[in-house]
């Protein structure tokens, strides 16, 4: 397996939490094999105290995560265990909250409808916080924001932005289905000249294999394949989009208000901090090509 670097200096942090307190409370849902298990710690962050947080009383919250999505949540190809920032930051959400969370492996193609059926008590997958998610699922405060690139070949001279693929009508843009990412494909290019595909390592695969001209991906992700094929990858061109990163649940969710404070807490003891540093930062070395 590549030990590349997974480079995310550029990845910017927004701490962006204006938390409101709320009643506990919430679904209840299926359980899976990977229930409770627990990101194997490093160096553990600087715990935040618990005192004044709500209290759930021991209850059970079952988590969505695709184990897909580096460096939010995937199976260690180590130690075969699930890992990633979201498993962390649940974990302790669930400490100062004193509840259990309860994970669940999802694929991203009907995660947040799944959500707002009531399937599961909340999803963390790197989700974007748009107007028309909000419309059926309720979103946390945004914890993160990234930017949307252009991924594209090494070797590619045709593309420096998006207008360069706007003018040549015989370039394919690929990204994948069901994201914001194909949302903003579509502000720019028809329907016919993009190609969705239904996992993201699919487009860069058809994107190498010159079946595609650019992907439109996430910066930290297009920086993580970037990182594992230095000599194929590039990006390019300014950001095309500035979105902020939440959890979901289902409307009216009861979870909403004691997890923000959750997470005001852990942002005012430092401990996202030092998270942020630890999965974002150049120390992280686990790329797509280790997970295959």
């Amino acid at each position: 397996m590549t030990q590349k670097r997974l480079i995310v200096l550029l990845f910017t942090l927004v701490v962006a939490l204006l938390l409101a307190a709320c009643s506990s409370g919430g679904s209840t849902t299926t359980t899976t094999t990977t229930a409770t298990a627990t990101a194997a710690p490093t160096t553990p962050p600087t715990a935040p105290e618990t005192s004044g947080l709500p209290d759930l009383n021991g209850r059970e919250v079952t988590v969505a995560v695709e184990n897909a999505y580096l460096p939010f949540n995937y199976i260690d190809p180590t130690t075969g265990q699930p890992d990633g920032w979201d498993y962390v930051v649940w974990d302790e959400i669930c400490r100062l909250l004193n509840c259990t969370p309860i994970y669940v492996e999802a694929g991203w193609e009907g995660m947040i409808q799944a959500v707002a059926d009531g399937q599961y008590d909340a999803a963390a997958d790197g989700i974007t916080i748009t107007e028309d998610r909000a419309q059926i699922v309720d979103f946390s405060d945004g914890y993160v924001s990234i930017e949307q690139r252009l991924l594209v070949r090494l070797d590619e001279t045709r593309i420096t932005s998006i207008e360069d693929i706007v003018n040549d009508t015989s370039l394919i843009l690929g990204t994948q289905t069901g994201t914001t990412n194909y949302e903003t494909a579509l502000q720019y290019l028809p329907a016919d000249r993009i190609q969705a595909f239904e996992q993201f390592p699919f487009a860069v695969q058809a994107l190498i294999a010159g079946d595609i001209d650019a992907v439109i991906i996430d910066e930290i992700s297009g920086l993580g394949y970037q990182g594992e094929n230095a000599d194929s990858l590039k990006l390019v061109g300014d950001s095309l989009s500035s979105d902020q990163l939440g959890f979901i649940y289902p409307k009216g969710s009861e979870l909403v208000g004691p997890v923000n404070q959750a997470l005001r807490a852990m942002i005012d003891s430092g401990f996202l901090a030092e998270l942020n540093e630890r999965f974002f930062g150049p120390s992280f070395t686990i790329t797509y090509d280790d997970l295959e």
